[in-house]
């Protein structure tokens, strides 16, 4: 997974810049919620301005910034809350989005920077919209009641030679028991969690900061219930979603639903609080959306509201929330918190 979305020119992420857009007909293979309104940027700006006030910093740290969109969205409406920042740290893996990314935010040049990997201390608040989500996981397969690591291998016999799976037993299971002795396929995520602790312990060397990552995912008694048997591994390509990995490595995206449990574990046992757990849908209402909608013209409005709908982006998005030290009531989490559930 991680050569077929990073390998330097050949990856799919590191090969162009087109693969995000805002839908059918621009080439681009899926759309993220910053491409399909501004209001999302916008609404999400309420939150990192409580935020940069409760942890007395003046830095955002984004990771994964796309088409950057959404930092132009933020730059834009922290400026008008009166919420200057010192600086605004974009951390991407790709050189291709990067140059887009320049281009989209010339206008914020005095504060916008870049950075290939985390300094040894950090402050500020953090941000990762569909992050976690794209980070390597490994498969776990259940097979007539044993377990297994399932991986690629290259299948010489053929010709010409192709990719295939294979399964090797293996003491890795997932966090918690599945009922059942049917054959099960599911993924653990131990990059997205080393990822969290990593930032945890830099944000704490810094003493003072916050994260938020939103995402597609469940939390764990959810992710590992016995009837996900097939797991949650897709790939995107087109506005079309398929379960191949193997086919046209480089050429889609690979991802993996975030086990959220797993996310607050991590990040709670390197030391950092969990503010909030909940649907996107509530989080934005939350951040006040309604009241932006009040003024937004009738497609801003139709765009906006497939943020928040159940059956769109509302319900399978989550948002969780971190912080150093004890944390604050976030307003992101007033109503509608699920933390209970992780």
């Amino acid at each position: 997974m991680e050569l077929a979305l990073y390998a330097p020119g050949l990856g799919y992420y590191a090969r162009d810049a087109s693969q995000l857009g805002r839908g059918l007909g621009d080439g681009s293979d899926f759309v993220t919620a910053p491409e399909l309104s501004p209001l999302f940027g916008q609404t999400l700006a309420l939150q990192v301005a409580e935020a940069l006030q409760a942890t007395g910093t003046d830095e955002v740290w984004e990771f994964g910034a796309g088409t950057g969109a959404l930092a132009g969205q933020l730059l834009g409406a922290l400026a008008q809350l009166g919420q200057p920042l010192r600086r605004y740290t974009i951390v991407d893996v790709s050189g291709a989005l990067r140059g887009r990314q320049q281009a989209r935010l010339a206008a914020h040049a005095p504060v916008v920077q870049w950075a290939d990997r985390l300094p040894e201390a950090m402050r500020g608040v953090v941000l990762g919209n569909e992050v976690l989500d794209a980070m390597p996981v490994r498969l776990l397969a259940r097979v007539g009641g044993n377990w297994h690591e399932r991986g690629v291998v290259v299948q010489d016999t053929c010709a010409p030679p192709r990719l295939g799976w294979a399964d090797r037993p293996t003491a890795l299971r997932p966090p918690l028991e599945v009922a059942g002795t049917h054959d099960y396929l599911t993924e653990v995520h131990p990059r997205a969690e080393a990822f969290v602790r990593t930032l945890a312990e830099r944000l704490q060397r810094g003493g003072r900061g916050a994260a938020f990552f939103i995402d597609y995912g469940f939390p764990e008694a959810e992710y590992y219930h016995p009837q996900r048997a097939m797991g949650t591994l897709a790939c995107h390509r087109a506005h079309r979603m398929d379960d191949d990995p193997l086919a046209d490595v480089g050429e889609k995206d690979i991802t993996a639903h975030v086990n959220f449990t797993g996310i607050a574990l991590a990040a709670q046992e390197a030391g950092l609080a969990v503010l909030g757990y909940t649907s996107q849908g509530r989080f934005l209402l939350n951040c006040g959306l309604t009241e932006r909608l009040e003024t937004a013209s009738i497609p801003q409005g139709a765009a906006a509201l497939k943020l928040v709908a159940e059956h769109e982006m509302g319900e399978l998005f989550k948002v969780i929330g971190l912080a150093v030290g004890e944390g604050w009531a976030a307003r992101g989490f007033a109503a509608g918190d699920r933390t209970h559930r992780l």
